[in-house]
């Protein structure tokens, strides 16, 4: 049995409780503070770390008499965040001292912040980190945590699209919460993209229950896709990558013409997001991004939800050195006419669904924003 101290993250009762999951077994818990340290945020991150500060006390609470799966268990999710476990004296409330490990960051991994606070975290993290820890805990036993590291911020952009998700609107002729009957659920994949199976029954139209139907889903997370239009000039900016999945497939064109676009990161509205991509893939700063569109790509086999977009811009030069390296793209872009556009896509040269439809959405409004 061990004793072990959290000053972050983990004093969130719900993700203490979902990491540890350990049916039957009850936590032992108490208020505890580490003497001589501070907890400040991780420049840049959702998480804090634990600092020296002389005179100080890190608030946090000792869990008792954990055990090894326990351990293990944590040391699987901490594991991912390259922490060390140290063993450290605490300060009960009532003022004697307990033997505790304590999760410590690798000497000069993260930067700190400033003061970090549970409460506030929990208002604007929790509900994400709940989804993410469900995922990265899905694997536990079947990847090391150096494994699922490698796939943390693509976790972190599925679980912040499953919070956008929630807050759709609901269809007034169903109720999910009777109408789908969810038997089983398997994380089967987790990389840049994750892939879950169930076996499901849902209402059929009839009023019955269906029979139970096995499905696979793409999981990803909530794009933003924008194309740029200058309507002064009346003209617009492609711009061409190289698509693995085209490539998969054979099409012995991969090179795909696409608008700009790129995932929602946590904590970015989706126009955020399109005013980022459209610096990062085509060097252009939008004077005005015209909203064109939300749905899901391919509601039969992906989560994908796109947010689309026409961005008034300047348009005056064309790049071959778009997008970020860290993230092996190769972005070139190029300037069309309008009318070379709608020929594109009238001619059906065009591959891009998100293209084609912004297209065909500037052809509904160009007059307008030409006026």
């Amino acid at each position: 049995m061990t004793n072990l101290f959290f000053y972050g993250t983990l004093r969130y009762q719900p993700l203490l409780e979902l990491v540890l999951s350990e049916p039957g077994v009850e936590l032992d818990t108490v208020s505890a503070e580490l003497p001589d340290h501070t907890v400040r945020a991780v420049a840049n991150q959702p998480f804090p770390m634990v600092v020296p500060a002389s005179g100080k006390r890190a608030q946090g609470v000792l869990v008792r008499g954990l055990t090894a799966s326990q351990i293990a268990r944590l040391n699987y999710y901490e594991g991912g965040f390259d922490y060390d476990l140290r063993p450290m004296t605490v300060i009960l409330e009532d003022g004697s001292a307990a033997e505790a490990q304590v999760y410590f960051p690798q000497e000069g991994l993260w930067t700190p912040g400033g003061t970090w606070d549970l409460e506030s975290w929990a208002a604007q993290w929790g509900a994400l980190t709940l989804h993410a820890a469900a995922e990265v805990m899905a694997f536990y036993g079947r990847l090391t945590p150096a494994e699922i590291a490698r796939s943390f911020r693509a976790i972190r952009v599925r679980a912040a699209a499953r919070l956008a998700a929630a807050q759709r609107p609901a269809n007034p002729g169903r109720d999910v919460s009777v109408d789908v009957v969810v038997e089983n659920h398997h994380r089967a994949y987790v990389n840049y993209f994750g892939v879950d199976e169930m076996d499901l029954r849902h209402r059929r139209n009839d009023g019955s229950m269906s029979d139970s139907l096995n499905r696979r889903a793409l999981m990803t997370g909530q794009a933003s896709v924008v194309l740029p239009y200058d309507p002064v000039r009346d003209r617009v900016l492609i711009v061409e990558q190289f698509r693995a999945p085209v490539f998969m497939i054979g099409d012995p064109a991969p090179w795909m013409w696409e608008a700009v676009a790129g995932m929602i990161d946590p904590g970015e509205t989706p126009e955020q997001a399109a005013r980022r991509e459209l610096l990062e893939e085509a060097h252009l700063e939008a004077r005005k991004l015209e909203q064109a569109g939300r749905a899901y790509a391919s509601s039969g086999s992906s989560t994908e939800f796109v947010h689309l977009f026409v961005a008034l811009a300047d348009i005056l030069a064309e790049t071959d050195a778009g997008g970020l390296a860290s993230e092996g793209e190769d972005i070139r872009s190029h300037i069309l006419s309008f009318d070379a556009l709608m020929n594109l896509i009238d001619t059906q040269q065009i591959k891009d669904l998100p293209l084609v439809s912004l297209a065909n959405w500037l052809a509904r409004h160009r007059d307008r924003l030409r006026a």
